[in-house]
């Protein structure tokens, strides 16, 4: 009886098996699962590699196993073995170091690819950059306008403003529109500011200003609000090249190793047109997106501009957690390069200039005001020590009206920060967003502008961090090139690529090799809500990272610019691989 009993259950154990499972399944619960034997293995299993997961111990690793775009598995090759299956890829990373998914905290996602379509005037010769002006000038056609970017006289010797006189010797018949390194001053010629109606008659716009020679003519150097005297002339790109600019730009971020991009201001056309590039499967970068308001809007117009954008609410992680749309972007003065960054003082190299300031304390808390009741995260563009001040006490403000317990609320670039205001930001929850291959490449001009007592609070990474803040570290592309690398350098040693000044400018407010790291993932992804889903390598985040060529924690300094990335994979997938 026992022999047929036992026979039986042979023959119905299947069946049984089989029933059981469909009814789990029907209940939604997924305890059984491992009766397939393939169900807990690996899509792909990397081993033999030299892994900083950056988590909070900054432990190392040398596999992960992946599955469903997301980490399933972080330690040793012994363990993550277990994990490859009849269908698993398993991957030999040769010791090579692989670091989290790199996260560019701030940067102009459209405009680093409508540079890569433009004359590249990045940090050129003037004679360079007029060079290719006029070579520009032979292929164009009837109605088309020259346009670049990236040129900073501050690198040119002497280091003075160019002029309209500079471009009319090249170009004298077409319009000429080339935008500083920092977007907040245009260098344009005579038949530019001719279409614009500028002349020495017309006013400088509020919160801008038109150069003037000694007898008032324009010099063709526009700041701030007078640039969109002349940007609102400017022919659009067509759509195409639009969607071309986003893909080259994505191109730049993957070969960088950047798998996610805070895009420091966006308007509802460029996300929808992101929108439409995920939905096609082309856009796989994921980005957190600051919603703006085009051109350089009066705060009315900000206000109105904004509303939209509250109506639909907060939009997170979309499209595969691609996509979020939960925050805003202002802008509360201009740069320090172009004298336009709002200081409390006057600058030193300007007697009675202290800048523009473009919002009142009230039309700033209206904004912010509304913002919170919308929800949403606010992102404030400000460089100068009375735009950073500006910015704490309308938070202070609101926050103290409406409580929140968590606002992560952002001061995009605290440049030149005085030193009493340094310490509210912890207090009060305040992001320092920072951009640290600036103090390198405004070394040569920052203290001639603010003296030797504010440059100590100028680029102050250590006193932030010593007072309890985390600094989400971006490149600010185009105004700076798109290359992390070059970012923690600078955060490391204070010297640019040349190795310059030795020892370091101002090296007491360098930031350790593992901070700077954290400073470009887990640091990056707080300031966006994201440090769950991504900024280090764990069990249950997204599976994003970047293999290099070299050991980012124990190369030698002076190597750490010269990183490049071999592979960088997003959800899983390999989004580029070095030829």
């Amino acid at each position: 009886m026992f022999k047929v009993q036992k026979f039986l259950f042979i023959l119905l154990f299947p069946a049984l098996l089989l029933a059981v499972g469909n009814e789990v399944n029907a209940a939604g619960d997924t305890s059984l699962l491992y009766f397939n034997p393939e169900e807990n293995k690996a899509d792909v299993v990397y081993i033999n590699g030299n892994i900083y997961t950056v988590d909070e111990n900054f432990s190392k690793a040398t596999a992960v196993a992946i599955k469903g775009g997301r980490f399933i598995y972080v330690g040793t090759d012994k363990e993550a073995r277990k994990y490859v299956g009849e269908n698993t890829k398993l991957i030999d990373l040769k010791r090579q170091t692989v670091i989290p998914g790199l996260i560019d905290a701030h940067l102009h996602f459209l405009s680093l690819g409508t540079r890569l379509l433009q004359i590249d005037a990045f940090w050129k010769p003037k004679e360079e950059i007029l060079e290719a002006v006029a070579e520009n000038r032979k292929k164009i056609e009837p109605g088309e306008w020259i346009l670049g970017r990236g040129w900073n006289q501050e690198v040119w010797d002497p280091p003075l403003f160019p002029t309209k006189e500079d471009l009319d010797a090249v170009a004298p018949d077409v319009p000429v529109v080339l935008t500083r390194v920092c977007g907040h001053a245009t260098w344009v010629n005579s038949k530019a500011l001719e279409i614009a109606g500028i002349d020495k008659n017309t006013p400088d716009p509020v919160g801008g200003e038109i150069l003037r020679d000694e007898n008032g003519e324009p010099t063709g150097i526009l700041t701030d609000q007078a640039q969109q005297l002349v940007s609102t002339k400017v022919p659009d790109f067509n759509e195409k090249r639009l969607e071309e600019a986003l893909l080259l730009a994505q191109e730049e971020l993957f070969s960088q190793g950047i798998t996610s991009a805070h895009d420091a201001g966006s308007n509802e056309e460029d996300i929808q047109r992101l929108k439409k590039l995920y939905q096609e499967g082309d856009l796989k970068v994921r980005l957190y997106v600051m919603s703006r308001v085009t051109g350089r809007p009066s705060s009315q117009e900000l206000v109105e501009g904004l509303r939209p954008f509250y109506n639909k609410g907060p939009q997170i992680g979309v499209f595969g957690d691609r996509l979020t749309v939960r925050s805003i972007k202002l802008s509360l003065d201009g740069s320090l390069g172009a004298r336009s960054a709002w200081m409390l003082e006057e600058y030193s190299d300007r007697p009675g200039h202290l800048g523009n300031g473009k919002l009142t304390d009230e039309e700033l808390y209206q904004i912010v005001k509304e913002a919170r009741l919308a929800g949403f995260q606010v992102n404030s563009h400000a460089i100068g020590d009375a735009a950073n001040r500006q910015a704490l006490n309308v938070y202070e403000r609101v926050l103290k009206e409406l409580p929140h317990p968590d606002p992560r609320y952002r001061i995009e670039h605290s440049q030149i920060v005085a030193l009493e205001d340094i310490p509210r930001f912890a207090k009060l929850g305040v992001i320092p967003s920072m951009q640290t291959v600036h103090a390198t490449s405004d070394k040569n001009m920052a203290e001639d502008r603010v003296g030797p007592d504010r440059i100590k609070g100028a680029y102050a990474w250590r006193k932030f961090v010593e007072a309890g803040s985390v600094i989400p570290n971006g490149t600010d592309a185009p105004v700076e090139l798109v290359n992390p690398y070059h970012n923690i350098y600078a955060a490391v040693t204070r010297m640019d690529r040349g190795g310059k000044p030795e020892g370091g400018w101002y090296s007491e407010e360098c930031l350790t090799r593992e901070e700077a790291l954290r400073s470009c993932t887990i640091w990056a992804a707080y300031g966006a809500f994201e440090e769950e889903q991504k900024g280090s390598i764990e069990v249950g985040k997204l599976a994003d990272f970047v293999k290099i060529d070299r050991d980012i924690m124990n190369c030698p300094e002076s190597e750490i610019k010269d990183i490049k990335a071999l592979l960088t994979v997003v959800g899983g997938e390999v989004v580029y691989e070095s030829k």
